[in-house]
């Protein structure tokens, strides 16, 4: 039997299809999104139209993941009120800060979301809507993630379907989603696995309809062509459950935003904001930490350079670590670790001797590697386990001077698998788990809901997650280099007086 995962990212629409049994890829495709920091949900279907062409229709079971966070508005009839604003819309900054000390505190958030938002979660964005366009808020009846979007167009609702047919759509068929995507909404309860209505109510002005929270391994509906519809997650989530990650791994994305988190066992709850205490896909926790500057920081290096990703790893790799005392925030687009929403990028310790190519470019990979370093540093401090292994994924994963680098940064070795669509591989997985589970398919639910405040129902035993091979992977070791962070660390400090 055949799975597809689909990944909906920033940037694009991935789709794997895979071997139900072993994971091994036997189609893949992509589409490209707009760029920017809002994007009509019309766009992300157009992608999985184009991308989905001969691969879809031929699997047996689907899943989504995609980019955590967007706030997806919809009218009483189903469509889309305005352009979804995206996980990397800081316009919100404003309103989370608000809404923290309107709803008790950093700590009552923690203990109730597990998370203390920041403008990234979509709480943040139904204030932002219902204080800037109040004509939209009070037409919001109903509030989606985006996979969750994705799901229920798939599932018939809406209108237009992947394959080039159009059967008009049901717009009253129930929305799902589940409860690793909805731990990111700053409205959910991790730890018990219910939506908080009334959280989403007080930000937006009036009550809301929520999607039904699915079980992990649920079917949740099925698509024109009679495939099973597993609930999906988000993309962080997806990539967990690609990567296979071990209770002592600690995976580290770097891509367009960076990312440390770990499954863990028990709920996190950070008072401080800096951890993210979110579900997994499985059942279990996903503590994380992200940064918006990751990859998009080397790029920006590389043109200031006149050069290409490559290039400025070969630029790195031949300046000393440290550069020279050349030291690089990069802050460049605002950052949420640490809660700096107005931060640009700061270059410190230029010097007549110092002020080359290489030591930029160093400099550049050393400030990525040293934020996900305080990452990392984090998520350990709030589970209170260290790593066996770090697990580096991401498109910048492939640069010969970030793997070089990483273990000196990190302190320990770094093992690289090969590259792969871990996130759609993730989705992959899942739908092949809901296949299992409903006993080959037999069974469906037909997605029909429960309230939107229910949490997540089974529906029947779950089988065993499928156990998929590891992808090939090689590992990295380097002598720790402690100076690079200190000295790090004293410019994000010192940093911290002028930046918000």
């Amino acid at each position: 039997m055949l799975v597809a995962g689909i990944d909906s990212s920033t940037q694009s629409t991935k789709v794997l299809l895979c071997d139900a049994a072993d994971g091994t890829v036997v189609g893949e495709a992509s589409a490209p999104h707009p760029d920017g920091t809002e994007c009509h949900p019309d766009h992300w279907w157009e992608a999985l139209t184009v991308a989905g062409q001969n691969l879809l229709t031929r699997a047996d079971a689907v899943a989504v993941a995609a980019q955590q966070h967007g706030m997806v508005v919809l009218d009483d009839s189903g469509a889309a009120i305005r352009p979804a604003m995206l996980w990397n819309d800081v316009k919100s900054a404003p309103q989370a800060a608000r809404l923290v000390g309107e709803f008790g505190g950093p700590a009552e958030w923690a203990r109730r979301t597990g998370s203390v938002p920041t403008m990234s979660f979509t709480v943040t964005k139904l204030r932002w809507l219902a204080e800037n366009e109040p004509a939209h808020a009070e037409r919001t009846r109903r509030v989606l993630l985006p996979h969750d979007w994705l799901t229920w167009r798939l599932a018939g609702g809406g209108t237009g379907i992947p394959d080039g047919g159009d059967d008009g759509g049901n717009p009253d068929i129930t929305p799902t989603t589940d409860r690793g995507d909805a731990s990111g909404t700053g409205y959910f309860d991790p730890a018990s696995g219910n939506w908080l209505p009334e959280f989403a109510a007080r930000a937006l002005g009036h009550d809301v309809a929520l999607p039904r929270v699915a079980a992990p391994h649920e079917i949740v509906g099925r698509t024109r062509w009679g495939a099973a519809i597993a609930p999906g997650t988000g993309d962080n989530m997806g990539a967990a459950l690609g990567l296979g990650l071990r209770d002592d791994d600690m995976a580290v994305s770097i891509g367009t935003s960076g990312t440390a988190y770990a499954v863990t066992g028990k709920p996190a709850a950070d008072v401080s904001g800096s951890v993210a205490g979110f579900a997994d896909a499985t059942g279990r926790f996903l503590p994380l930490v992200a940064t918006v500057n990751a990859a998009r920081v080397l790029v920006v290096t590389a043109r200031m350079l006149g050069t290409d990703p490559a290039g400025l790893a070969d630029l790195a790799l031949a300046a000393r670590p440290g550069a020279d005392g050349l030291v690089f925030l990069p802050y460049l687009d605002g950052e949420r670790t640490p809660n700096r929403p107005g931060a640009n990028g700061v270059l410190r310790g230029l010097t007549s001797s110092n002020t080359t190519p290489e030591n930029l470019a160093r400099a550049a990979v050393e400030a990525v590697l040293c934020s996900l370093a305080d990452a990392i540093d984090h998520v350990v401090s709030v589970t209170g386990t260290t790593p066996g292994r770090i697990v580096l994924i991401g498109g910048a994963a492939r640069s010969a001077a970030i793997r070089a680098l990483a273990p000196a940064v990190f302190g320990v070795p770094v093992t690289v698998p090969e590259p792969a669509e871990y996130v759609a591989l993730g989705a992959a997985r899942q739908a092949a788990w809901a296949l299992a589970s409903s006993g080959g398919g037999a069974g469906a639910s037909s997605g029909g809901g429960t309230s939107a405040s229910s949490g997540a129902a089974g529906t029947g035993t779950a089988a065993p997650l499928p156990d998929w091979p590891a992808r090939p992977s090689q590992t990295f070791e380097a002598e720790p280099q402690p100076h690079v962070r200190e000295q790090y660390a004293a410019l994000r400090d010192d940093a911290a007086a002028w930046q918000n």
